[in-house]
């Protein structure tokens, strides 16, 4: 596969087109705020419906489907402000870039690609992605969603959001799904608990965000990956992310490799509790 390869993929799922893979984009002069990085957009139900939404008006570095964070080793990954530690949010030139290097495989269903994260013209870290489609039923599907994070460096690499520099409460990083804004904000509930307050935060086993016309469910596919808490927003924008560093900060050792697994369930129409767990199991086990 071509190491230079600059064009979208598109994966299908039933035949149909269900998300683009861009590999960057043209975000205009301002892009190093933006944190360039591969995402996937458009993202649809098996009927179409939009389910992400790219570089909206109220945060302009959020990309569809992406894999961001807010500070690895003083560099923000994540776009946007920047968060110093034990200071507020701060207007720094440090933004990094993840650059797509190669497709290890390129299927119609899903692929493995390598990445590194750079910023100052510095590695800070090497990443191998394997992105998966796998139909559930005729009304969804599941977006598999695997990142290996290695440290190529001979010290520990540590990761960081602003709950850890010093901003309480204010936890993500990793994963992250920016759902499109409608007319009404999103329901959101887990297995035990349902609405923002309630759920931001907190682990559990999988997390739904509904709309108009569909369900995401989100669900940590291994014991690692569970422990981390979910950020949860749908008053302010409708997004949801798994974070890495929530409570302390994350060391990668030199030579090793921190692993998250998060599968998404695209639903078309509401859920309910009963439904969104059933297609869970079947959509890790898959």
């Amino acid at each position: 596969m071509n190491r230079l390869a600059t064009t979208p993929v598109t994966l299908h799922c039933a035949g149909r087109p269900v998300a683009r893979y861009a590999l960057g984009a043209d975000l205009g002069e301002r892009a190093r705020r933006f944190s360039p990085r591969p995402f996937l957009h458009p993202v649809t139900t098996l009927g179409g419906a939009p389910v992400t939404e790219f570089a909206p008006v109220d945060h302009l570095h959020h990309l569809g489907v992406s894999v961001a964070v807010p500070d690895v080793e003083g560099r923000n990954f994540w776009g946007g402000r920047t968060y110093v530690r034990d200071q507020g949010p701060t207007e720094l030139d440090n933004h990094g870039e993840q650059r797509h290097r190669e497709f290890k495989l390129c299927d119609p269903d899903g692929f493995v690609e390598d990445l590194e994260w750079i910023a100052d013209d510095g590695l800070l870290l090497r990443e191998r992605r394997t992105v998966a489609v796998t139909q559930l039923g005729d009304e969804a599907w599941a977006l598999d969603v695997t990142f290996a994070l290695s440290n190529p460096a001979g010290e520990a690499v540590t990761l960081g959001s602003p709950a850890t520099n010093g901003r309480p409460g204010a936890a993500y990083g990793g994963f992250f799904w920016r759902a499109p804004k409608q007319a009404a904000p999103p329901a959101v509930f887990t297995a035990d608990d349902e609405g923002e307050d309630a759920v931001h935060g907190r682990p559990a086993d999988w997390l739904a965000l509904a709309g108009d016309g569909w369900t995401l469910v989100f669900a940590g596919a291994t014991a690692e990956t569970r422990r981390d808490p979910w950020f949860v927003r749908t008053r302010e924008y409708p997004g949801v992310g798994s974070s890495l560093a929530s409570r302390e900060r994350l060391a990668i050792g030199p030579g090793d490799t921190a692993v998250r697994r998060v599968v998404t369930v695209v639903a078309d129409g509401p859920l309910d509790r009963k439904r969104a767990s059933s297609l869970v199991r079947k959509a890790v086990s898959a």
